[in-house]
């Protein structure tokens, strides 16, 4: 048999393709046709230097044309700070209140040039939690909810945070303080259910993990509300699922309850639902109470009574933690930021 001995060509390596540089402050300020100061005073927004607005147009043209992106860490090193405001990520289920809050706050700080940015913080806490915040070297850190306390200020400080911002029911040494008391909304709820001539009254304690710095201050309020009348308050643990709303109803003639704080709407949406399948009406048996004044609630039939929470402004928010890092050994203010008033529906 012959064989046949037949080269086959090589077949060339394609060019790997020359990496593009990436633009720099120099290639933006010849497209624009200006200097580079100009260009980093308009990029940051500078006040303290007056430039044109066909030249600011200019300079923006000429980034976005070459797809030019401000280094944040070098601004900081020339700023001698950041401009990254750190908001660690609530543990505890938030609702569509303090969502639009936070939209709120986002956009207020994004006026005055800061970056707010969300860190989870699922696993870790106190010294923890405030150490991993202080890596990414922000320079303002709004903390919601319970937990911090003085010794993890400090460490954030020394990290170079200019400014530390609690949003809870207690003040915490070294840290702005934007008090929220939620004993009052439970004192709303309590006083009117009383007012309505309602004696014997439930209490929603929600079973999710981290609304108790919220739920037992509110259980407190409706208490101290009710405190040296005729009125009973029984608490009423529950946890956010239909088949445990079920359970509870299913028993609510024998707690022999007739009206019901329900710690907030979508609680006493959850909860009114399943009365209203065990034949319970509302209001004749049980009035119902929530708190938050959602939109859905105004749906409902009956519709839902509740107690209008009002928050602390996102802009005013924004002022204080730009006060705070122009003046970062200002003392640290403490404002008590929420309000509470009943809305009085159909459901009470």
């Amino acid at each position: 048999m012959r064989y046949v001995m037949v080269q086959i060509p090589k077949t060339p390596t394609p060019a790997s393709p020359v990496p593009r540089s990436v633009p720099t402050s120099a290639d933006v300020a010849r497209l624009a046709g200006v200097s580079r100061a100009t260009v980093s005073y308009v990029l940051n927004n500078t006040s303290a230097v007056r430039i044109s607005e066909p030249t600011r147009r200019r300079v923006h043209e000429a980034a976005k044309e070459l797809g030019y992106v401000p280094h944040a860490a070098a601004r900081s090193l020339r700023a001698g700070h950041s401009r990254m405001v750190l908001m660690p990520a609530p543990t505890f289920p938030v609702g569509p209140l303090y969502t639009q809050f936070i939209s709120e706050l986002q956009w207020a700080l994004g006026r005055l040039d800061y970056t707010v940015v969300q860190f989870g913080t699922v696993g870790l806490h106190g010294d923890e939690a405030a150490r991993a915040w202080a890596e990414l070297r922000p320079v303002a850190v709004l903390v919601p909810g319970s937990g911090l306390g003085p010794k993890d200020v400090t460490v954030l400080k020394r990290s170079g945070a200019r400014a530390v911002v609690t949003l809870g029911p207690q003040a915490v040494e070294g840290a702005h303080a934007l008090l929220m008391d939620h004993e009052a909304v439970g004192h709303c709820a309590g006083t009117h259910l009383y007012a309505r001539g309602r004696r014997r009254i439930g209490v929603v304690v929600p079973g999710e993990p981290g609304l108790d710095a919220f739920s037992a201050p509110r259980l407190e309020g409706v208490r101290r509300a009710l405190h040296g009348t005729d009125a009973t308050v029984t608490d009423l643990p529950l946890a956010y699922e239909e088949d445990a709303a079920a359970r509870l109803a299913a028993r609510w003639r024998e707690l022999d309850l007739d009206a019901v704080f329900a710690y907030n709407d979508e609680y006493a949406m959850l909860l009114m639902s399943a009365l209203q399948d065990e034949g319970v009406a509302i209001p004749g048996e049980t009035a119902v109470i929530g708190a938050d004044d959602l939109m859905l609630g105004r749906l409902l039939r009956p519709r839902l009574s509740t107690v209008h929470i009002e928050l602390p402004s996102g802009r005013d928010l924004a002022e204080l933690v730009d006060r705070a890092v122009r003046n970062p050994g200002a003392a640290p203010e403490t404002h008590t930021v929420l309000g509470a008033s009943v809305v009085h529906r159909d459901s009470s």
